[in-house]
């Protein structure tokens, strides 16, 4: 049953009146009586009496009535649903991240958001890149920012990868080290030092592409969160990795010295989705939200 047929038989019955529909809906009296009569002939019943003076239902035609009024306010509800995600004007957002990309970047991205479109909920959740793209797959998650592995990016088949920036790598160390006042230092000339990582085994650190390469840290102190590791370095027990995502929460008793792009590489960082699934309005904005806040990282 088309919907246009209801709602010129809802109008004729509101109006009472060929004529006065005719002329609501723009359509000539021959169009709205044939509509009608297409209609009749679909639910094998008349529902109007043409009178001298307007029309009347039938007892059918008031029977039908609230169904008819019912069908056309869902579907009119069901498009002012999708015009609102449209407008991102409702709807929600779930962005997952890395733990240094919720260290400023994400969040800046956020911001700007949900200041253009308040209607639309926001969520965030924190985690390793693998398991992020997991829940991307779930459905768990609408866009994840993630970085590289050691192994390379993740799998292009199966995500779209958006690339926001490369990640240079910062060496922690305290104000009164004896290399605070350089700019760029080697791993070779840290390589009495004692450093601070989350991991024991180098290879599941930061300095996991410069152990592959020869360079074998002594780790000392193990610290998963990056308060705790430069809270460490500030005490002079060591010295840490610090990606440049995260260096914005660096305390002031802290020196960041830049590490030579040749000791460890960049490590590049993406704004992921499942291949092959439309993307809402709301994830294609973020995403513009998501390049315009990396901007200020490059």
């Amino acid at each position: 049953m088309e919907t246009q047929l209801l709602d010129v038989f809802r109008t004729v019955a509101r109006l009472g009146s060929i004529t006065a529909a005719a002329r609501r809906l723009r359509f000539t009296q021959s169009a709205v009586s044939r509509q009608v009569a297409a209609l009749e002939a679909e639910v094998g019943a008349r529902l109007l009496d043409r009178l001298p003076r307007g029309i009347a239902l039938t007892e059918q035609g008031r029977a039908l009535l609230p169904y008819a009024e019912a069908v056309l306010d869902r579907v009119a509800a069901a498009r002012q649903a999708v015009g609102d995600l449209e407008a991102l004007d409702a709807g929600r957002l779930r962005v997952g991240a890395f733990a240094t990309a919720v260290a400023a970047l994400v969040p800046r991205a956020l911001a700007t958001f949900r200041d253009e479109f308040p209607g639309v909920a926001l969520s965030l959740v924190e985690g390793m890149s693998p398991r992020l793209l997991e829940r991307l797959v779930a459905g768990d998650a609408d866009v994840a920012v993630v970085s590289s592995a050691p192994a390379g990016p993740p799998d292009s088949d199966r995500f779209e990868l958006h690339h926001l920036l490369d990640e240079r790598m910062l060496v922690a160390v305290p104000r009164g080290h004896r290399l605070a006042r350089r700019r760029t230092v080697r791993l070779t000339e840290l390589a009495d030092e004692s450093f601070i990582a989350n991991s024991p085994r180098a290879e599941e650190t930061l300095l996991g592409d410069s152990a592959a390469a020869g360079f074998r840290p002594r780790i000392d102190i193990v610290v998963g969160e990056w308060t705790g590791k430069l809270g460490c370095v500030a005490a002079g027990l060591g010295v840490t990795l610090v990606p440049v995502l995260a260096a914005r929460g660096a305390p002031a008793d802290i020196t960041l010295l830049r590490l030579h792009p040749d000791d460890v590489p960049v490590r590049k960082v993406y704004a992921a989705t499942v291949a092959g699934r439309t993307r809402s309005p709301a994830v294609e904005r973020f995403l513009s939200c998501l390049t315009e806040a990396a901007g200020a990282f490059v």
